[in-house]
């Protein structure tokens, strides 16, 4: 476990980056958006503005899973990062639809403008700044195996589409073509809503004990390549923040000593942290009816 608590703690360097990156980068946009009078460039600040609050329930969530177990929580709260990807995912959802509303709100009443093109360089920046954030929180994320790590990655990319979105439009409406300005938005918006979507799913699938039936099933034929196992009868996993759980039911040969059943389990635990990082692991033996 404190390999576990470890990794929250990179998760959160993460996370607080996020945090930092959206402070600086909203002050900017919403500074120069309204000295510049650029509509695109301060709704890029208002969204990263939303984004430090997504940030923040991460870094909560990350702080709550950083407790250790206790009477209430035998397993520890390693699942409360799960549940802030949960509301990080349902933030950027109303993000990207509130995007995808002004969009086709500006189109129906014609509301194009056509700010100065400093707007849209420093969208651009921006845009390329929070890509190397997302950068290095995927790869940290995919190296602590941090669901909320990841959502703070997922939201860092979608960001730099929205940056790039509205450097796209006033581009456009820079060249005569207003329509783009629109498009683009309401395209960024529909991304969005699909990366939160995407985190959304996997979080509540996580939260429901949902498990890979791939995944289970590759794990029970290698359970099965153990020596001393005759038949695997049941299996059961979920996934518990960075961690998996599982229960085996094997069966083995009823002649078999105590003692050697107990090193068969023992072989089984190894395997399975040394192959599938797995390390909670409950064993149940019992005969095998063909012996």
């Amino acid at each position: 476990m404190d390999e576990d608590y470890k990794n929250l703690k990179i998760a959160e360097k993460g996370a607080r980056i996020s945090i930092i990156a959206y402070i600086l980068l909203s002050m900017l946009k919403l500074t120069l958006g309204y000295f510049y009078q650029s509509k695109a460039l301060t709704a890029d600040g208002i969204n990263n503005s939303t984004d430090i609050i997504a940030s923040l329930a991460i870094i909560i969530g990350l702080k709550i899973s950083g407790k250790p177990a206790d009477d209430d929580h035998a397993y520890g709260h390693l699942r409360a990062q799960t549940i802030s990807s949960l509301v990080a995912s349902l933030i950027m959802i109303a993000v990207g639809l509130d995007v995808i509303y002004n969009a086709v709100y500006s189109t129906i009443f014609l509301k194009n403008k056509a700010p100065d093109m400093i707007s849209a360089v420093v969208a651009i920046i921006c845009a390329i700044l929070i890509y190397a954030v997302y950068v290095y929180n995927k790869r940290v994320a995919l190296r602590i195996k941090s669901s909320a790590l990841m959502a703070a990655a997922k939201d860092n990319l979608s960001d730099a589409w929205v940056s790039m979105g509205a450097a796209a439009g006033i581009i456009a409406s820079q060249s005569g073509f207003p329509w783009i300005d629109p498009l683009a938005a309401v395209l960024v918006g529909i991304l969005i809503c699909k990366t939160g979507w995407e985190i959304f799913k996997e979080a509540a699938h996580n939260l429901t004990d949902g498990f890979d039936s791939k995944q289970l099933d590759s794990i029970v034929s290698r359970i099965k390549e153990i020596d001393g196992v005759s038949c695997v009868k049941g299996t059961k996993a979920r996934v518990h923040g960075n961690n998996i759980l599982i229960d085996i039911v094997i069966g083995v040969n009823s002649k078999l000593t105590v003692v050697k059943s107990h090193e068969i389990t023992e072989e089984i635990e190894k395997m399975l942290n040394r192959e599938f990082k797995i390390k909670h692991v409950i064993i149940h033996v019992e005969p095998d009816s063909k012996y």
